[in-house]
């Protein structure tokens, strides 16, 4: 394994280097180092802007930079869960004899996306190549659902000819978004799909890959209410 930019680059993966996380802080330039670094190693690891907005949120108000700064609950579970994904987490070197493909992902308006290859063949087929997120500070105060998906299309095309000069063979689609005949009257209708998928001569597909990263599980509450008459004191109370 070699070191280059912040990464350790090994024959298969790619991990970012050791980062030394300050339990706590004592001025704000503490926080403000710890953000600009796990910006950096955010599209290798998949941390998105809602994981680390406890701590993004520390830099606003106070701008002396060396004024007391102290650590809320908040911030250090999200401080916790990026050390986790420091030493958990990685992407893969890209296979050149492979096409690539990119998912949009999660519930509007938490979009990411994620850039990749797959080995067919093998246990866990799933290369992650790079995450990609949209900005954390918005240029408009409303955005549409289908500008923020062609923001993510556009920026991953741009990332994918960076890297590889190449296009995606397929772009994904998860169908809790658009069905198909959705994503086709938007497009007919929309200039900023349009100009994303400029040239474009891969396939859209409103499936995801089957495997479990890109599976969705939603957690029901357990209901307070119950169907059926509780063995306890009844009360009437007069609600005039």
């Amino acid at each position: 394994p070699w070191k280059y930019l912040g990464l350790k680059i090994t024959a298969r993966t790619l991990v970012p280097q050791k980062l030394e996380t300050i339990s706590e802080p004592q001025t704000l330039a503490d926080p403000q180092s710890l953000c600009g670094s796990l910006n950096w190693v955010r599209p290798w690891l998949g941390l998105t802007y809602e994981d680390l907005d406890p701590l993004n949120n520390l830099l606003r108000g106070e701008t002396e930079l060396f004024s007391p700064w102290e650590l809320t609950r908040e911030p250090k579970t999200a401080m916790k869960k990026a050390q986790k994904a420091l030493t958990k987490r990685q992407s893969h070197r890209y296979q050149p004899e492979l096409p690539f493909k990119f998912i949009v992902l999660r519930k509007l308006p938490h979009l990411y996306g994620l850039i990749f290859q797959w080995v067919k063949g093998q246990r866990d087929p799933l290369l992650i190549i790079k995450w990609v997120f949209l900005s954390w500070q918005r240029s408009k105060a409303i955005t549409r659902p289908q500008e923020l998906i062609a923001q993510l299309i556009q920026k991953a095309r741009l990332r994918l000819r960076e890297l590889a000069d190449c296009h995606f063979v397929c772009i994904h689609l998860c169908r809790n978004m658009l069905t198909k005949e959705m994503f086709e009257c938007l497009f007919q209708e929309n200039a900023n799909l349009q100009i994303s998928l400029d040239s474009y001569n891969g396939q859209i597909s409103v499936h995801a890959p089957s495997h479990k990263s890109f599976k969705e599980f939603h957690v029901i509450p357990h209901r307070k209410r119950s169907c059926r008459p509780l063995k306890a004191l009844t009360v009437f109370t007069d609600a005039s």
